[in-house]
Parts: C-alpha cells; structure tokens; sequence
C-alpha cells in the first residue's frame, strides 16, 4: 500500500516537472543555439528527487547537437526557474537526453503506409 502511494507521488512529481519546465523552455529561454520546436516528453525522477532525466523531441531543429548543449548549458537556469515555480524539498539536477520515440513511430508509420495498399 504504502509503495503505491510513493508511486503516485512520483507520477505527479514527474508530471508537475515535466510542465513547468516545457514552460520554461518555451517562454524563458533566450539561446540562440536552442532552435526548433522542443516538447518535454517525459520526466524521470530520482527516488530521492536529487536528480532528474529529462526527455524531450525535438522538431525542426537547426542541429540536434546545439540544441542539446544549449539546454544543457541552461540546465541551472531552468533548475532556478523550477525552483521558484514548484515546491519541493530539492530541486532535482536536470540531465536532458533527447527521446527519439516520435521519430521511431513516424518512420514505422511511413514504412506502414508505402506497405499496406489503400482501401479505396
């Protein structure tokens, strides 16, 4: 009982954290090396809330490499803004990595429709 708790505790952490900090990306951030249309997909955080992945699709980009760097770069301003905005003990450490999951899906989806014959 008591880990299913911890677990939906984690669930709304993660969530909460994952929309403030898409929020933060779109409207704070000033980085020219931070090109395209960046979504936060999913927000892993640590048991202890000291760390944080931070999972995000990238659309449009210039370079994937830049964009990456210029977040991590901003990760500290990020963690600041995070901090004003939700209230937690810890402001996790926030580690981006990029989530290739939307792209996997929409090759799969190509290759499916050059596959499969149309239904007229």
């Amino acid at each position: 009982m008591n880990n299913r708790k911890n677990t939906n505790r984690m669930d709304r952490v993660n969530e909460e954290l994952k929309k403030e900090i898409s929020i933060v990306i779109d409207q704070h951030l000033k980085n020219p090396n931070i090109t395209g249309l960046i979504s936060v997909t999913k927000v892993k955080t640590s048991p202890d809330l000291r760390f944080a992945k931070v999972y995000i699709s990238l659309l449009n980009s210039k370079s994937k490499k830049n964009t990456l760097q210029g977040l991590k770069n901003a990760s500290g301003f990020i963690r600041t803004e995070i901090a004003k905005r939700v209230n937690l003990r810890y402001t996790p450490e926030l580690t981006f990595e990029i989530d290739e999951s939307i792209e996997y899906g929409s090759k799969i989806e190509n290759i499916l429709k050059e596959i499969m014959p149309e239904n007229e």
